[in-house]
């Protein structure tokens, strides 16, 4: 059963039995699937005006707004150690060419929905859902690139850290150009005081009382008595600031990130060697791994139940950008940093696997979801754009079949050693 377990936490078949199940339910039953996803859970209280303008707080609502800020945590994470730690796989001149990469990534899929849109006279209609496509799925992209490449093949490291990145871009796109309401940006300072008070009170007081202290008993017995609970009351405030200044609250709990306490050397995504590690950040992220596996699964059911007579421009567009603008932007700007700026890619990975890298970061799912729900109203149109990031899950026959074209010669850790 362990092993069962941990298969479905590293994979997120959870988030596709989700998916799964609502697709049948919506195509089956349409009107109880709406009925349990719009419930009203509860009316009235200090939590404010919500998504629909009054104080009803549904299960959609407490999914995407609430449950989803944990998942947001765990990416936000990854960005932040990748950044800003030592050795951080984002930092210094290794992470340029990937990072360059990305940036075709976005723009390739925005270019080819935006100019799909224009020619089939529906900009003003379907424009506003240019960055839906602009997503990668970390997880399922990670598990088709171990599967294309080969689990020591250094093309799957170049993926996973283009995949950081495009997170990283996904979650700044979402704050900036998908409010949600009008915007209040004082309410932000909310989120700002949170974010110190908690660095200060838990993190960086004790270590000045500690002084040179080598037992670091402040420090330790805050640890010890107080353990997450001030960063969770931070992370409320900075949510409540969030959602009040009309930037979508799932983005609310990134501020409270680099306040944790947290380790000095990012060992990666995925990464092994973490599950060792003692700090704060990493505990309470392994902590969430399970919980935040059932959010997903939650995510898939309220999310991904769609008829299949609501596909239109939407959904090909949305599959477009996916599966052509992520290959052909990947491989443009891949190519124009390893070659033309002379930057390079990691040894043993050709610019023959620049398409194929494309192809599997084509898997936009879980993000592509998100972005679609908050870049249309419910309705036919959100609907269309939400399945085709379903079908984006195409992209990984796709990319067998890239790797097949290309002579991608699969390596195992093994040979990698």
């Amino acid at each position: 059963m362990y092993r069962t377990w941990k298969f479905l936490q590293e994979y997120s078949l959870l988030l596709v039995f989700g998916a799964i199940t609502a697709l049948v339910w919506a195509n089956t039953t349409p009107d109880s699937y709406h009925a349990i996803v719009e419930y009203p859970l509860w009316e009235g209280g200090f939590i404010g005006h919500l998504h629909d303008g009054h104080r009803t707080l549904t299960l959609h609502y407490l999914i995407n707004d609430i449950l989803m800020a944990f998942f947001f945590a765990i990416a936000g994470k990854e960005v932040w150690e990748a950044v800003a730690l030592k050795n951080g796989s984002l930092r210094g001149k290794k992470a340029l060419s990937p990072l360059i990469a990305t940036v075709g990534g976005m723009l390739g899929p925005v270019a080819v929905y935006l100019l799909g849109a224009f020619l089939l006279g529906k900009f003003a209609m379907l424009a506003n859902g240019w960055a839906i496509p602009t997503a990668t799925d970390i997880a399922f992209s990670y598990l088709v690139g171990r599967l294309v490449f080969g689990a020591g093949h250094p093309a799957v490291m170049f993926l996973l850290l283009l995949a950081i990145a495009d997170d990283a871009g996904g979650l700044i796109i979402l704050a900036i150009f998908y409010p949600q309401g009008d915007l209040a940006p004082v309410w932000l300072l909310l989120s700002v005081a949170a974010a110190f008070g908690v660095w200060f009170l838990a993190n960086r007081l004790p270590r000045i009382l500690d002084g040179q202290n080598p037992r670091k008993p402040v420090s330790s017995a805050v640890r010890r008595n107080l353990s997450f609970w001030p960063y969770l009351i931070g992370g409320a405030l900075s949510w409540y600031g969030f959602q009040e200044a009309g930037i979508h609250p799932a983005l609310g709990l990134l501020p409270i990130i680099p306040t944790i306490p947290h380790a000095e050397t990012d060992f990666g995504i995925f990464a092994e060697e973490e599950r060792y590690q003692t700090d704060l950040l990493n505990l309470m992220e392994h902590a969430m791994k399970g919980p935040v596996q059932i959010i997903l699964m939650l995510f898939g059911l309220a999310n991904a139940g769609v008829e299949f007579s609501a596909m239109d421009e939407a959904t090909w567009l949305v599959l477009a950008g996916l599966i052509i603008g992520k290959p052909l932007g990947i491989s443009f700007m891949g190519w124009l940093a390893a070659r033309p700026l002379g930057l390079g890619l990691p040894e043993g990975m050709r610019l023959a696997d620049l398409p194929v890298v494309g192809c599997v970061a084509a898997i936009g799912f879980t993000v592509a979801l998100f972005v679609a729900g908050v870049a249309f109203p419910p309705g036919a149109e959100q609907d269309a754009a939400k399945m085709g990031a379903l079908f984006s899950f195409g992209a990984a026959a796709v990319s067998l079949v890239a790797g097949k074209l290309f002579a991608v010669k699969r390596k195992t850790e093994i040979d990698a050693v």
